[in-house]
């Protein structure tokens, strides 16, 4: 792992700190990005909106946005595809008695491409808008409408911005910028969520220190932690309940972490201070990039971001390693052992094609068998990804084997999906239990099957019907 800071963060000392990470002092000022809040038939917006300060003391939000251009709905033109999105953009700053309008825009983008591909595509369109607004604290509200559809897609986002003139010492939000050093592209983007793909091989935090007290030293100390969590496989849903210890059951562990490197930065200079870390090759899990200073519990200031890495391509799959990886719910152990070990790309790529035909047996049928499943397989991170990825957690693993519940209710904790109309059909009926509920402090829906015996029948006939083909026309 190879780790680059810029000028601006020299690194000055190594030091363990056992600051909290999930304390109640700090918690509030843990950025942790946003999720993809997926819905299927409409625009796919995926947003990041961050308050910081100019090098010359202007304070701005930028707003990050990524459209999937898959989730558009394209027109013939002659030999080109069209689709034309309108993008609204509204900053809003929070005041004692309302919220107030500082500024807001509207622009339209039409997408063109004479790839038929494109309305497959998990591609994204990007864009960028920078607004210089007073200090405060802002609401973002981002909507964008296909404007073919006709349907519409609204994110909010939080945000704010300290006040680079006051005589009190700041550090504004976070920024990640993510860059995959062997793409042709060589600029660095703006994270939209919690989630990156380990492809962005290059990571650039950077943030704003304002110090006002030109007779006061500022120490600022820095430093990324990996947490323990849970990375493993969806259990079949016969085997028993995963205990209380169990990494699974917990999920993710704030309290057990590894400070993967630290540094301090002493500012003697009054102003605002660009500071900026790289990270590259970081391995897989969950992280927090935070900041903090040593000015006392009272003045203590305190900022820091939250973010996962996944695989390369995540949400979606385009390598031979990631097409394989979901096929464990349609192997025993011992195929997928062997599937798995297979190093090269081209023989596993091959190896996955002979799964298939081999018992699916019919090319026509295995392609639409093969085009259902990583469908599925993608839907499942888009909504169910938190500390691993959507694919592999319970709810995952019964979306891709059964679809979309019929029925989905939630109540005191539990989540009850119907693939029927009798709520009271055990093989037709799945509960999940929430081991710890979503709050502040465990920002994920971590839903645990309730598992029985009984379905070991119920998921060796739904495996069946998926390796014979006959899922297309008999689901449950």
């Amino acid at each position: 792992m190879k780790f680059h800071f810029s000028p601006a963060c020299i690194l000055l000392s190594i030091l363990i700190v056992t600051l909290a990470g999930c304390s109640n002092n700090y918690v509030d000022k843990i950025d942790r990005g946003a999720g993809y809040q997926y819905q299927p038939g409409f625009p796919e917006l995926r947003l990041a909106a961050t308050g910081q300060i100019t090098e010359n003391n202007v304070s701005t939000v930028i707003v990050n946005g990524d459209i999937v251009y898959g989730s558009l709905v394209y027109e013939q033109e002659n030999d080109t595809l069209q689709a034309r999105i309108l993008i609204e953009i509204a900053v809003q700053r929070k005041t004692d008695e309302q919220m107030v309008v500082e500024d807001q825009i509207s622009f339209s983008e039409t997408i063109r491409a004479e790839d038929q591909n494109i309305i497959n595509s998990q591609d994204v369109f990007r864009f960028e808008k920078v607004f210089d607004v007073p200090p405060g604290s802002y609401t973002i509200r981002t909507v964008v409408t296909d404007q073919v559809s006709g349907k519409q897609t609204s994110r909010t986002q939080e945000t704010s911005i300290p006040d680079p003139t006051e005589n009190v010492s700041h550090i504004t939000d976070i920024r990640i910028l993510t860059k995959n050093t062997n793409s042709s592209v060589s600029d660095f983007n703006q994270a939209t969520t919690y989630d990156i793909q380990s492809s962005n091989d290059s990571l650039k935090f950077t943030f704003q220190v304002t110090n006002n007290n030109p007779n006061k030293p500022l120490n600022i100390e820095s430093r990324l932690i990996r947490f323990r969590s849970d990375t493993s496989i969806a259990r079949p849903m016969n085997y028993n309940d995963y205990s209380a210890s169990n990494i699974a059951y917990i999920g993710i562990d704030y309290d057990e972490f590894e400070v993967i490197q630290s540094s301090t930065r002493t500012l003697t200079q009054p102003g605002s201070v660009v500071i900026e870390f790289i990270f590259e090759d970081l391995q897989r899990g969950n992280y927090r990039l935070e900041v903090t200073s040593k000015l006392g519990e009272e003045d203590e200031l305190y900022k820091a971001r939250d973010f996962s890495i996944k695989s390369p391509n995540y949400p979606t799959l385009q390598t031979a390693k990631e097409f394989a990886r979901p096929l464990y719910y349609l192997m025993s152990e011992s195929e997928y052992e062997k599937l798995m070990a297979i190093e090269n790309a081209q023989e596993l790529k091959k190896a996955i094609d002979r799964f298939w035909l081999s018992n699916v047996q019919n090319s026509n049928k295995a392609k639409n068998v093969i085009s259902l499943y990583y469908e599925r397989v993608e839907e499942a991170n888009k909504m169910f990804s938190n500390f691993k990825e959507g694919w592999k957690t319970d709810p995952g693993m019964i979306y891709i084997l059964f679809g979309p519940p019929w029925y989905n209710e939630q109540f005191s904790g539990q989540m009850l999906w119907s693939y029927s109309y009798n709520r009271n059909d055990p093989e037709k009926n799945f509960l999940f239990n929430q081991t710890r509920l979503n709050s502040k402090f465990f920002p994920f829906n971590n839903f645990l099957l309730e598992r029985t015996a009984q379905y070991y029948n119920i998921q060796s006939q739904q495996v069946n019907r998926w390796l014979s083909g006959s899922i297309l026309n008999y689901n449950l």
